[in-house]
């Protein structure tokens, strides 16, 4: 179930509830077989052990639940040190689960014991969510908050957004559960800033057009990665290939248009924030693998800040390693 943007928190008969900055997850348990899957049905099991011991202890031993995985920090919610506990490495995956370990955060109950609880009003699925974890230590899984008020909704817009919370989700309270349609609505933070764009992923499915684009901001004259976005209609995706082609860079081989590598996520809405993370970090055109790639900017180098956090894009948590090797670079 998914949301659409809206410029303003609706008033009517709708729940409010935040809208946590981290990786949508749901949640699978029969007996002690627990799965976490992404939205786009990505496997996360192996990357958060410490969840999986986390929904052992507090959900009931068949049950299927919808939330979101964060993981905190003194000033908040961190969704850069998030961003790397996807890891391939079993070593790293169990260091992190102890040095920055991820909590669960759930909004709604689709299934408990033999019930299938999709076709049943939003209010009565949040009651049942509410009594299942009614009671003792929340040991890695929480309860969202949720208000009735929209001058409530309207105040945690505006209250929470330094504490990383990314705006506000409205759900109409007779809501049944529908799978992949935007049937809810959301308020988000909006800023903008201009960013350099430096390479792209083909989309998944179809090889002829953009799955997602590459960004960079310069600091003191060094290009850092700072993200990617992958939230664009079809025809878009299709006519970005010819915008960017005559920046394609050509190989040694002279080959023009070198392999990219495909965006398993799709792009889509989690294409800017997706559980790949996006590491950060800068290139030198010197390097073996700077040789075979270059970037594209409408500006002057210059000193830029993070449009997360505000500070010099160098210091920004999580972005110190490499440019991702396999992705195309563009050059002007």
């Amino acid at each position: 179930m998914l949301a659409r943007s809206v410029s303003e928190v609706p008033v009517g008969h709708y729940a409010y509830e935040p809208k946590w900055d981290g990786f949508r997850c749901i949640v699978f348990r029969d007996g002690d077989e627990v799965e976490l899957g992404s939205r786009n049905g990505r496997p996360l099991t192996r990357y958060f052990p410490e969840v999986v011991d986390a929904v052992r202890a507090r959900l009931p031993e068949r049950c299927v639940a919808d939330g979101e995985l964060v993981v905190t920090g003194p000033a908040g919610l961190e969704f850069d040190l998030l961003s790397q506990r996807i890891h391939p490495a079993a070593s790293r995956v169990n260091l992190l689960a102890e040095s920055t370990p991820a909590e669960l955060v759930l909004w709604d109950l689709l299934a408990l014991g033999d019930r299938d609880l999709r076709e049943e009003p939003f209010s009565f699925r949040r009651g049942e969510l509410e009594r299942i974890l009614a009671g003792g230590p929340p040991a890695g899984v929480h309860l969202t908050p949720l208000t009735r008020e929209a001058a409530v909704a309207e105040d945690w817009f505006a209250r929470f957004e330094g504490a990383g919370l990314d705006g506000v989700v409205a759900k109409d309270l007779d809501l049944r559960y529908l799978e992949d349609q935007r049937v809810m609505y959301k308020v988000k933070h909006e800023r903008t800033a201009e960013f350099v764009v430096g390479g792209f992923r083909w989309y998944k499915a179809d090889r002829t057009a953009v799955g997602s684009l590459m960004l960079g901001l310069y600091d003191d004259g060094a290009l850092m990665h700072v993200g990617v976005i992958g939230a664009f209609p079809a025809a878009q995706r299709r006519a970005l290939v010819e915008v960017l082609a005559p920046y394609v860079i050509e190989t040694g081989s002279g080959v023009s248009e070198p392999a990219g590598e495909v965006d398993s996520a799709g792009g889509g809405e989690s294409g800017g924030r997706g559980e790949s993370g996006g590491g950060g970090g800068n290139w030198s055109a010197s390097s073996p693998a700077g040789r075979r790639r270059a970037c594209i900017s409408r500006r002057s180098p210059g000193r830029s800040t993070s449009p997360r956090t505000g500070s010099p894009a160098s210091k920004a948590p999580g972005w110190t390693a490499s440019w991702p090797r396999t992705w195309i670079f563009v050059t002007s």
